[in-house]
Order: C-alpha cells, then structure tokens, then sequence
C-alpha cells in the first residue's frame, strides 16, 4: 500500500492503539485520491444493474414524468450526501473528534452506540445485498448465455453443478484476489475500467434504440397515471446507490474543497445518461418495453454483448461495493485495522448467500425500497437536524423535515408493496 508498512482499513487509515466504540479516531492525513479518481469511483458506487429497468419506469409512469422524477431524485441524493459530509465537517471542527471517517462513525458522533448500530446494519444490508444481486446476475447471465437449456438437454451441469452455481464459484477466486486491495485509491483504475464498459454497453442499447425507434416510431405518453408517481420514485431511487460511499470517498480527496462539486457533475452526468437510457428504450419500443430492457432485442448480438459487458461491469464493482462492510467489520471486530482472512469470509458469505437465494427479486426489492430509502434520505436528514439544531433557519428546517418524511413515506410504502409481492408469490 504505497509507503505504508502496515496494513490498514481500506475507508480510513487506522493506528494503534485498537478503536473502541468510545475512541475518537485518528485518520492518515493522506488523501490520495485525484478528481478524476473520485470521479470514477463515484460513478460506479452509484450505477447499478438497476439501470436495465428504467425504460420499463419510463414505460410505466411517463416519459416526461420519469425525467421529472430522475432529476428530483438525483438532486436529493446529492442533497443527502453533502448533508452528510457537512454534518461530519462540522463534528470534527467544533466537537473534539479527530476524524470521523465512515458513515457508522458518524452516527455514532451523532447518537451515540444506537446511532452507529442503525448505520451499520442499513449498510452492511444495502451494500452486501447490491453486491449478491451482482453475483446473482452475472451467475443467471453466463449460465443463460452459455449453458442455456435445451431439448436434449433440459437441465444442464457444468462439473456436476448447475451453470449458475458453476460461474457465481468461479467468481470466488478471483474476488479473493481483488477484495484484497485495501484502499479505494487503488481500486480506482478497477472502476474505470469498469465504467469503460459500462458506458460501452449502454451506449450500444442507446444506438440500437435509436435505430428501433426510427423504424418503428411507437406513441408514447409524456404523464402516465398519479398514483404511479411513488413507483417512478422508488426504482430512481434505487438506481441511485452508494450512500454508504461518500464519506471515504470524501477522505481520501485530494481537494475535498471541490469534492462537492465533483460530486455535483457525477451525479448530472449519471442523471442525463440515465435519462438517455430510459428515454431511447421507452421511445424504441413503447408499450411493449419490458421490465429489462435487454429482453426487448431477444438472444441477439446487442443483447448478448450489453449483458456481458454489465457482467464484467459488475464483476469489477463488487470489491468497491464491498468496502464500506469491510470498513464496519474492521472497525468492530478487528480495531479498524486491514484483516484479509476476515475480509474473505465476507466474501464466502456473499458468495453462499447468492447460491442459497433461489429468487432474488423480491428480496433486492424488498431491501432497495426499505433499506436505501432510509439510508439515503432519513438518516442524513436525521443527523443533520440533531447537529445542526441550535442554528439551523427555517427554511433548512422545512426542507431537513420534508426530505425525512418523504424518506420514511417511500421506505414504508416501498415495503409494503415488496411484501406484498412476497407474499402474493407464494399463494
């Protein structure tokens, strides 16, 4: 790790002595990253598989509507995150602490033992969750791909084992290798490349969709019925993942006075292209636009060559993924400190997780509607109406108040409505 001669927690660099959950912690005051390394990472924390169902949201709620809906989403997360980087700022200026690296620190600096356990455990859920959604489609995805059933073969094996468990094992060995690298600094060239085919893949959907709708020219509606407004909502809500990421990313900036700006452009660029994206595939194929849109062009090349690329795409996002458990694992079990046997049980159990998980929709779901609502818009509002009480205006009240409410709104009626799937499934 650079000039570093011991190994330390991949969020924040850590000294001894060993963290308890009263001590202050003490940061390397070593920021490595460039602007166009936080970019990257950036990125990546936030695309997701997610972006395949956008132009089924499109579809379904309007395009105009969706648009709408996107950039409301968009500013918000940007919203909540700086709230978060701010509320930590002002802790560490005006309260004692020396450094508060992670989002679970911050809870703590905010509400004590609680604060940091209700952190962690939404963390650890989203981002391990996220992570074995990824190893689930790259599983489902190569073995359809490659292995798909046929009539003399209606159930395939690959070494006395179903496709899909072959290829998500096949993962292991290689994510040991790269859940390894401790610093986000040097995960960044990992997630450039990984957004290299990421934009790749979407751009080929994007030119295909084009040429569809050049064809085809299907109608469309701008707006479509109110009460799907919460459900437009929710799924742009959950493309917009990586929360738990902006507190290491903002550590280890090399400029964090600008941090807020890169985080600014990041999240435009990822709300224009996920408008693009959405837009191109309802305007290609209108009402017959599917939940993903890779189902639209059949077994073709296009979709054949956009799956693979979201397979390497995701493959590369999963140790990034990954690195906010790591950090709350580390600052629990082991004083903060880099343990790699603790960090390839993590991946073992993320591993096991997707090949006992028969039918991971609902669940992703589930989680994505509860967990990253709150995550994303409760607590940051939360944290920064507590610490920033006793000077806060009117106006930051009302719009701290109305982001929390419309948070706890989604993540209560984003549950219900997954149950509800849950529940309806198995009648």
């Amino acid at each position: 790790m650079g000039g570093d001669k011991e190994a330390t927690s991949s969020s924040q660099r850590l000294r001894q002595p060993p963290l308890t959950e009263n001590t202050p912690l003490i940061g390397d005051p070593k920021p490595l990253s460039s602007q166009s390394k936080t970019f990257a990472n950036v990125f990546i924390a936030v695309v997701g598989a997610g972006v395949l169902g956008l132009p089924y949201s499109f579809k379904r709620t309007g395009w105009l509507m969706s648009l709408l809906t996107l950039l409301l989403v968009a500013f918000l997360t940007h919203h909540c995150m700086m709230l978060i980087v701010y509320t930590r700022r002002k802790l560490e200026s005006s309260n004692g602490f020396t450094r508060i690296p992670s989002f679970g620190d911050l809870g703590f600096a905010v509400c004590g033992v609680w604060g940091r356990l209700l952190v962690d455990v939404l963390i650890i859920l989203a981002q391990a969750g996220f992570c074995v959604g990824y190893l689930i489609f790259i599983g489902n995805t190569l073995a359809h791909l490659l292995n798909a059933p046929t009539a003399s073969d209606l159930t395939p094996q690959i070494l006395g084992l179903a496709p899909k468990s072959f290829y998500i094992w096949g993962c292991f060995p290689f994510q040991l290798g790269l859940n390894s690298i401790a610093t986000l600094t040097h995960l960044a060239p990992l997630s450039i490349f990984a957004d290299v085919i990421d934009l790749g893949a979407m751009g080929v959907v994007m030119v295909e969709d084009v040429v569809v709708m050049l064809k085809k020219m299907p109608e469309v509606k701008a707006f479509g019925d109110l009460s799907l407004f919460f459900y437009g909502l929710g799924v742009a809500v959950y493309s917009f993942e990586g929360v738990g990421m902006v507190l290491p990313l903002e550590s280890e900036a090399k400029d964090k006075d600008k941090f807020g700006k890169v985080l600014a452009w990041t999240m435009t660029f990822i709300s224009l292209m996920y408008g693009s994206f959405g837009a191109l595939g309802y305007f290609a194929f209108g009402d017959q636009t599917k939940d993903m849109i890779t189902a639209n062009y059949g077994a073709g090349l296009i979709s054949t060559l956009v799956k693979l690329g979201l397979v390497v795409n995701l493959f590369f996002t999963l140790p990034i993924m990954m690195n906010p458990v790591y950090e709350i694992v580390e600052r629990r079990f082991w004083g903060g400190r880099y343990c790699l046997w603790m960090r390839w049980v993590l991946v073992l159990a993320v591993i096991l997780v997707a090949l006992l998980v028969p039918n991971f929709a609902d669940f992703m779901s589930l989680v994505g509607s509860g967990v990253c609502c709150a995550l994303g818009f409760v607590v940051p509002t939360l944290f920064h109406l507590i610490v920033f009480k006793s000077e806060m205006g009117w106006g930051q009240w009302c719009s701290d108040v109305s982001i929390l409410v419309l948070g706890v709104v989604l993540a209560v009626s984003g549950t219900w409505s997954a149950l509800q799937e849950i529940f309806a499934a198995k009648v």
